[in-house]
């Protein structure tokens, strides 16, 4: 849905760096961005991928734009919502986080085991489960919240082993 009364990007526009620098300050002061996805929403907006490419690098290099910090705040954000490692990686790949970067946040979260435990309890009580079929489902669940198998084994319990 597009909102009334603003005008597209002119082709004079779409060249010019400060013009999307304004642009890219504006998105910026609505939310944070990595710099993969604030390059990928100004050409979608319009802009010529030099005038963009030059706009972000400077923003990058002011410090405004700052890939560590924000997949650190991405990290504590999307763990306290109940989102494990793996998914949080993949997300912050798509955006263009370098992996080394998405590694040092991970590293600097929360305990995954412990987490992992948090969200089952949260989601199916404190009770371990003592079915195969509640483990299952139970791990289905973690799996799809982006946990991985060590993980949802201390979150699942003790005597848990997938492979009987």
């Amino acid at each position: 849905m597009r909102r009334l009364g603003r005008s597209r990007v002119t082709a004079e526009d779409a060249r010019n760096p400060d013009r999307v620098r304004a642009s890219a300050i504006g998105l910026l002061a609505r939310r944070d961005f990595a710099t993969g996805e604030l390059h990928r929403k100004l050409t979608q907006q319009g802009y010529t991928e030099d005038a963009v490419t030059e706009a972000v690098g400077e923003l990058a290099a002011e410090g405004v734009l700052n890939d560590g910090r924000y997949a650190e705040h991405y990290v504590s954000y999307h763990a306290d919502r109940g989102e494990g490692p793996l998914r949080i990686e993949a997300e912050l790949k798509e955006f263009g986080v370098p992996s080394e970067l998405i590694q040092a946040a991970l590293d600097g979260g929360p305990d995954w085991k412990a987490r992992a435990r948090d969200v089952r309890i949260r989601r199916f009580g404190a009770d371990v489960p003592d079915t195969w079929p509640q483990k299952a489902k139970q791990g289905r669940f973690l799996q799809y919240r982006g946990f991985s198998s060590d993980q949802i084994r201390a979150a699942l319990g003790p005597d848990f082993d997938p492979d009987c």
